[in-house]
């Protein structure tokens, strides 16, 4: 399953933690998240 971007940081924006989003969501992982968030920095 494809997460898009938008989804993970808007989910970090309402004060969903990593840990949260990861059990919530089964195919995401801690470092799905870390590489978002790198993204958006170097992007």
């Amino acid at each position: 399953m494809r997460i898009r971007i938008a989804d993970v940081l808007n989910l970090l924006a309402v004060g969903l933690s990593v840990e949260h989003m990861v059990a919530e969501i089964p195919d995401l992982e801690a470092l799905d998240v870390q590489a978002t968030l790198y993204y958006m920095v170097v992007s």
